[in-house]
């Protein structure tokens, strides 16, 4: 991420060294080229803010011991934007009016559409990167309540879970007390039958033992 911040800081470097060395010629420049001029440098000062937009979009990707730097940079280089733009308006100015000094054009209120749209565009920078901080924050405090949500419901899971356990277990020790009452169950129906076929067998020995000597009696 670093070195994406890096490359827009050199296309920066190169327009704004571009817009510096147009607005010199404009200054000194005749009628049949200012147009070219002022249409290339008000080209390159909009590609100028494009760029800290995207530098400011990557500052939010730069890990935290970087971040600070680079916001510090972003700062530097929106009040350099801002005095070209001003050293702009006043080359265009300067010459529009034919002051011979630049401290006279100090002294002159500029009226054009072209200077308010850029000290416009300037202040919608401004505010793009506060609107873009806001939103970050809201992503910030967004994901934050998300892992807290997904924290939580790991937490219910893992509950779930357990407890889905310890039925399983409580399922498995009624399975086996099921089992061994049914086995002693079993063991006491044997017995009974045992008992009831020797209560039988007794029955049947006193009845042959009193036939028997009821026969010889006779």
């Amino acid at each position: 991420m670093g070195s994406l911040f890096e490359n827009y800081e050199q296309q920066y470097a190169v327009l704004t060294a571009d817009i510096t060395a147009q607005i010199g010629l404009l200054r000194a420049s005749t009628t049949k080229d200012r147009r070219q001029l002022i249409s290339d440098i008000e080209k390159h000062v909009e590609e100028a803010q494009e760029l800290l937009e995207q530098m400011d979009l990557e500052v939010r990707e730069i890990e935290a011991a970087k971040k600070q730097r680079c916001r510090n940079k972003l700062e530097c280089y929106r009040t350099e934007l801002k005095r070209l733009t001003l050293e702009y308006i006043k080359a265009r100015s300067f010459k529009q009016v034919g002051y011979e000094s630049a401290e006279d054009v100090n002294d002159f209120r500029i009226g054009s559409d072209q200077k308010q749209r850029l000290l416009d565009n300037s202040e919608r920078v401004e505010r793009t990167g506060r609107k873009l901080d806001d939103g970050y924050r809201i992503v910030l405090e967004t994901q934050e309540i998300g892992s807290q949500v997904l924290q939580n419901l790991h937490e219910q899971r893992e509950t779930i879970q357990r407890s889905r356990n310890r039925l399983r277990e409580t399922g498995e020790d009624l399975g086996q007390s099921s089992r061994l009452m049914n086995s002693m169950l079993m063991r006491a129906i044997q017995r009974k039958i045992v008992l009831y076929t020797v209560g039988v067998c007794f029955v049947v020995a006193i009845v042959i033992g009193l036939y028997l000597g009821f026969n010889k009696s006779n």
